[in-house]
């Protein structure tokens, strides 16, 4: 049991898959960033769309599938989620967050990854929508 605990510190203690950086430029660790939103979702969300993207694209490297559909908006959330297990994640750079409202924003990113063998780059500009319980939201996105 002692060697899970170390093990399940030490990944809490690397990089965030998400790349976020502190204010010198020193990447934040999965605990200190989007790990706290993914491992108490009921209690702590995500402040702002931007975190939220970040998080969700955590939750793909981890293949969190109940954090990724409770942060779907309800109106554009899939029954089902699948993961292929030959997807490599290798990055992603947030071009551009903007809160267009108090309920709604936008988010510019591009994410990197491999699958079999083949590199692929995810260009999208995704919409997010702030409920009346505070929360943030993905509604959809547009793919470039």
């Amino acid at each position: 049991m002692g060697s899970n605990h170390a093990a399940s510190a030490s990944a809490s203690d690397a990089p965030c898959p998400c790349g976020r950086t502190n204010a010198k430029g020193k990447a934040l660790s999965l605990r200190e960033c989007c790990g706290r939103y993914l491992d108490r979702f009921e209690t702590l969300p995500a402040p702002d769309a931007e975190s939220l993207m970040r998080s969700r694209y955590t939750a793909f490297v981890r293949a969190d599938a109940n954090y990724l559909k409770a942060t779907w908006h309800v109106s554009q959330r899939p029954a089902e989620l699948g993961f292929d297990p030959a997807t490599r994640w290798l990055g992603l750079a947030v071009k551009d967050a903007r809160r267009i409202d108090d309920e709604h924003a936008e988010v510019e990113f591009v994410a990197r990854y491999r699958i079999g063998g083949r590199a692929v780059r995810l260009h999208e500009r995704s919409r997010f929508v702030r409920e009346d319980d505070g929360r943030w939201y993905y509604v959809d996105g547009e793919q470039y």
